[in-house]
């Protein structure tokens, strides 16, 4: 899935599926604006955080943050 066209103002939404087998994008909700998932590890001891800064930093080749929703499912990043 192509992660850029959905970048708007250096800003991703996003849906994290915490505790999937493997860590991916599944795809773009439309009702929510954002993209959907998987992540590995559990949320707890913002382990699911940090593999999501992983997974994005490595697609987009460039420096990822979590703005919002650090304790939600729902988050918003933002690309540097």
């Amino acid at each position: 899935m192509k992660v850029d066209q959905h970048i708007h103002n250096n800003h991703l939404s996003i849906i994290v599926k915490p505790n999937s087998q493997k860590a991916e994008i599944i795809g773009w909700d439309e009702d929510k604006k954002a993209l959907r998932v998987n992540v590995h590890a559990k949320p707890e001891d913002n382990k699911a955080n940090i593999e999501i800064v992983k997974l994005f930093s490595k697609s987009l080749k460039k420096k990822v943050v979590i703005k919002t929703g650090l304790r939600s499912r729902e988050k918003i990043l933002k690309i540097e």
